[in-house]
């Protein structure tokens, strides 16, 4: 039975952290890499628009060309960018958030195309930009690009990802100045005053700073909104000379429109496209992320020297948790041993006691499936900590024993007797505690752990009454005596 559990629990879905249980919804809009704050503030009251008439909603607020402050510990926080408005939408009730969230889904997708929405609801735990992701990594932005390409094709093909995309990948219009430096400096004109004047002419340039209570408010010195906006006159704009006259900047340089990287992430210096996506079903990110990384193998194995690709996302971070825990784990089983063997007494016993331990996860793996319930950080936790429950009974029957022994009883009555004696309190307290684990069922965060514990200690709470009084009459080599069984004492007396 041991035994089906491993392989049982191989087919438990991983998890990280639930979602939160809370109301608010964080839905994020991104427009075109290089879109103006303007695009942005009217796709912003188009949405609003929609939430305004939403009956589900409590309230909503807006924030463009950013994302939301840190209201909350797990927020994954957006940097500045004016191609991005980030809303947080409080709706009535839990009951209705999903609700919520797959009707503005559906809207996004339908009726804001040049847009990539997202509606996420808060989650627990570290903040993860999106469940599912993967790095590529490398020197050349083209080969970057490329092999990401791939990747996000295969992302594409798994049933469970939509939205898969590349966090940057989109080039950005600009206009470029080339200097004719040899006519620049025959007029009189460096290129550092070119570029104050074209910074004073379209950006602005500060001349002093208005008070306005406990503000101040920079005031700007700039060309008229339809000079500097409008591109077929920048070659129009009048440079100043060293002799004080006046030329315009088509004499000394030319523009032409270009493309160029308006935003280049960096892993450990090294350009990094991460290739992201949601989940489009209920099947968790870890098993998402390990149906498709073999799917890469055939890209990984076409991989220039220097290039590569890393698995990032939930999967990651439950690693890097599943390290923390690991690593004071050595130091846990030594405390645990030591404590066994002061009270023991006895290398054997407590050998003993450390077997039934794992009895546990046979129910632990069987109530997971059943229920459909995720095993992540919190459920380990409950497993860690039911060990210990499991191991408390194992100590009660044992020391009963031992003082059955100390009494003159022989070692098979011992055995015997102590397991009937002690059946009632270990069966009692762990229905105490499997009850007291059903409130905890209903929660998103402690929900998964308490399934565990009532799995695993009604499971092990049997078994430990059953396979430790056999593993200590086996161990110690306790045979039934000759004759007619004896009736236990506690069976005697009840008759």
């Amino acid at each position: 039975i041991f035994a089906l559990s491993i392989v049982g629990f191989g087919l438990v879905q991983q998890q990280f952290f639930p979602s939160a249980n809370r109301p608010e919804l964080v839905v994020d809009l991104w427009l075109p890499s290089g879109a103006s704050i303007t695009a942005t503030q009217r796709e912003t009251e188009r949405f609003e628009k929609i939430l305004a008439a939403d009956k589900d909603i409590e309230s909503y607020v807006a924030y463009m060309g950013g994302g939301a402050p840190r209201f909350y510990l797990p927020l994954d926080q957006q940097l500045d960018n004016p191609n991005l408005v980030e809303f947080v939408v409080v709706t009535k009730s839990n009951k209705v958030r999903d609700a919520v969230a797959k009707r503005l889904g559906d809207i996004l997708d339908n009726q804001f195309t040049l847009v990539r929405g997202r509606v996420n609801p808060l989650q627990n735990g570290p903040p993860v930009a999106y469940p599912v992701q993967f790095r590529v990594m490398g020197d050349d932005f083209t080969q970057v690009r490329r092999i990401a390409g791939e990747v996000a094709a295969a992302m594409r093909a798994n049933p469970n990802m939509k939205h898969v995309h590349l966090d940057w990948n989109e080039l950005s219009k600009v206009v470029k100045l080339n200097i004719d430096q040899d006519k620049a400096r025959l007029v009189g004109v460096a290129s550092q005053d070119l570029s104050n004047v074209l910074n004073t002419v379209l950006t602005g340039y500060g001349v002093t700073a208005y008070r306005e209570r406990d503000k101040l408010i920079e005031v700007l010195a700039r060309a008229e909104p339809g000079e500097r906006r409008s591109l077929d006159e920048i070659d129009t704009i009048n440079v100043p000379t060293q002799s004080g006259k006046w030329v315009p900047l088509s004499q000394i340089a030319t523009i032409s429109y270009e493309l160029e990287e308006g935003l280049i992430w960096r892993r450990n210096r090294a350009p990094t496209i991460t290739v992201q996506g949601d989940l489009a079903s209920d099947v968790q990110a870890p098993v998402v992320s390990q149906q498709i990384d073999p799917t890469l193998v055939e890209i990984r194995a076409k991989l220039p020297f220097g290039y590569r690709i890393e698995e990032g996302g939930a999967i990651e971070e439950s690693a890097r948790g599943q390290a923390s825990v690991n690593a004071v784990m050595p130091l846990m089983l030594l405390t645990v041993v030591t404590l066994l063997m002061l009270h023991l007494q006895s290398l054997q016993k407590t050998i003993l006691v450390l077997l039934t331990a794992p009895l546990g996860l046979i129910g632990v793996t069987l109530f997971l499936l059943v229920f459909n319930v995720p095993f992540g950080f919190v459920a380990m936790l409950g497993v860690i900590a039911l060990s210990g429950m499991i191991m408390r009974n194992s100590i009660i029957l044992v020391d009963q024993i031992d003082q059955d022994l100390a009494a003159g009883r022989s070692p098979w009555e011992a055995v015997v007797e102590s397991t009937v004696r002690r059946f009632r309190p270990i069966v009692l307290t762990g229905a105490a505690a499997i009850l007291a684990m059903i409130p905890l069922t209903q929660s998103n965060f402690w929900g998964p752990m308490a399934v565990a514990i009532m799995g695993g200690l009604l499971v092990a709470t049997v078994l430990t009454l059953l396979f430790l009084p056999a593993l200590y009459a086996a161990w110690f080599r306790i045979r039934r005596p000759d004759g007619p069984p004896a009736r236990p004492v506690a069976l005697r007396a009840a008759a």
